[in-house]
């Protein structure tokens, strides 16, 4: 009685705060979590939810992910329930459900959908049903607060030892792969790849994780990288790295933005190989639900940040998030791709959210092509135009401005195509200021 009563209260004061926030021009964000969780901390239980609940985790690609998946559902007539704007931990998660739900605690849905943070994985669904979890990829990222990348990664082994429902793993992440290992009376086990794209390497040129065999330590042999530790890859000793495919990815065309899976044709608005793996991970949740994903990925578009692609000032200028080196270096590998002439804006900040150790910035690869002039801005960005002078470009060619709109008045100072790429709480402020130089 008294969580129903707190559902009650959390409806009437989300009514409030959502004319609070719109007055304000401030965003709700999870808020509502945080009261309802200090209120009832066990509230998940109380929500009933009867539809299939599908959760997205991985160090990158969560958010595009869990949306394409949404959108997917959508374009098949499906009722959603999703976090669609992020909000990823455990208040996130209960912010998205009290928001949806009845007086009495129901979901009305087809399918609920939830990127998830990838350490909130065990906490949260100890406390609400899980038909398929899909995981993409593992990477460092923020140390000071998720530790090393394997502490991560052996948490969620745990959970999965007790889990029996649908896991679609990538495989081609040997820390994602081995997690189907983690209960063998799970049959439900999923795993899909992508076949080597025009810009894989057969060598690592960037800071990865998946160098050993998980089970008997052996060095993995790559036959090639796709980014990062991602790639095809086995153990010359046990053979890990053979599992039988559910879903692959063929015949990849970044410049038309087309690929292949079984005999379907697929075309899409993304030009990237980080685009290819997270639309691997939606055909795969179609086919699971017989469900079709062509129509959905031709027009799917997420516009927040990632890979965003918009006219300032009659310059091409597309924005993505990096918060971490991995997501950096497939950044600016996308920038690098590009044979256009362009400029690079980097946004660092080193706020809580972004993790207050930004010694990541070392492990990326700053070996661009075709860049003209670098800005950096931020609260870190005279450490960023540091990170780029060691790398070798121009000193003279990079300016730094801890104001974000100094920052951007420079950059579209002239004419050239504009990449921007920002961190975690970076990306929606400087966003902001490019969007307003389009007024």
């Amino acid at each position: 009685m008294y969580n129903l009563l707190v559902i009650i209260f959390a409806k009437i004061l989300n009514v409030f705060a959502n004319i609070l926030c719109k007055i304000l021009h401030k965003d709700n964000g999870n808020m509502l979590g945080k009261i309802v969780k200090k209120l009832s901390p066990d509230i998940l239980k109380s929500i009933k939810i009867d539809c299939p609940v599908i959760a997205v985790t991985a160090t990158n690609g969560k958010t595009t992910t869990n949306n394409a998946i949404r959108y997917m559902l959508e374009k098949n007539g499906k009722k959603i329930v999703s976090n669609k704007e992020g909000n990823n931990m455990e208040t996130g998660i209960i912010t998205t459900l009290i928001k949806n739900c009845t007086l009495t605690g129901k979901i009305k849905a087809d399918f609920v959908t939830f990127e998830v943070d990838e350490s909130y994985v065990p906490i949260i669904f100890k406390k609400i049903p899980l038909n398929t979890l899909v995981v993409l990829n593992f990477f460092r990222d923020q140390l000071d607060r998720n530790g090393e990348v394997e502490s991560l990664i052996l948490k969620i082994n745990e959970f999965l030892k007790t889990y029996e429902g649908n896991l679609i793993l990538n495989n081609d992440d040997p820390n994602v792969a081995r997690l189907g290992r983690a209960n063998e009376n799970n049959k439900n086990v999923y795993y899909f790849s992508v076949d080597r794209y025009k810009y894989a390497k057969d060598y690592q040129t960037e800071a990865g994780e998946g160098k050993f065999c998980p089970f008997d330590k052996t060095k993995l042999e790559y036959e090639y990288y796709q980014y990062s530790h991602i790639g095809k890859y086995k153990c010359p000793k046990c053979g890990y790295g053979k599992e039988i495919l559910f879903t692959e990815i063929k015949d990849i065309d970044l410049e038309n933005k087309t690929f292949k899976e079984s005999d379907k044709n697929y075309e899409t608005l993304a030009n990237n190989i980080y685009s290819v793996y997270n639309y691997a991970a939606v055909i795969s949740v179609a086919k699971l639900y017989g469900l079709d994903a062509i129509e959905a990925l031709k027009t799917f578009k997420l516009d927040n940040g990632r890979a965003e692609d918009v006219k300032v000032k009659d310059c091409e200028t597309i924005i993505n998030l990096a918060k971490n080196p991995t997501g950096a270096n497939v950044s600016l590998r996308t920038l690098n791709e590009d044979k256009d002439e362009k400029e690079l804006l980097f946004v660092l900040n080193d706020n809580s959210a972004d993790g207050h150790d930004v010694s990541w910035i070392w492990d990326i690869n700053f070996d661009v092509k075709n860049v003209t002039r670098i800005i950096t801005s931020g609260t870190r960005a005279y450490d960023m135009a540091i990170r780029i002078k060691t790398s070798g470009f121009d000193i003279d060619k990079i300016e730094a401005y801890l104001d974000l709109k100094e920052a951007v008045n420079s950059l579209y100072k002239t004419k050239t195509k504009k990449y921007v790429i920002a961190n975690y709480t970076a990306l929606q402020p400087i966003r902001r200021e490019i969007f307003n130089e389009r007024t």
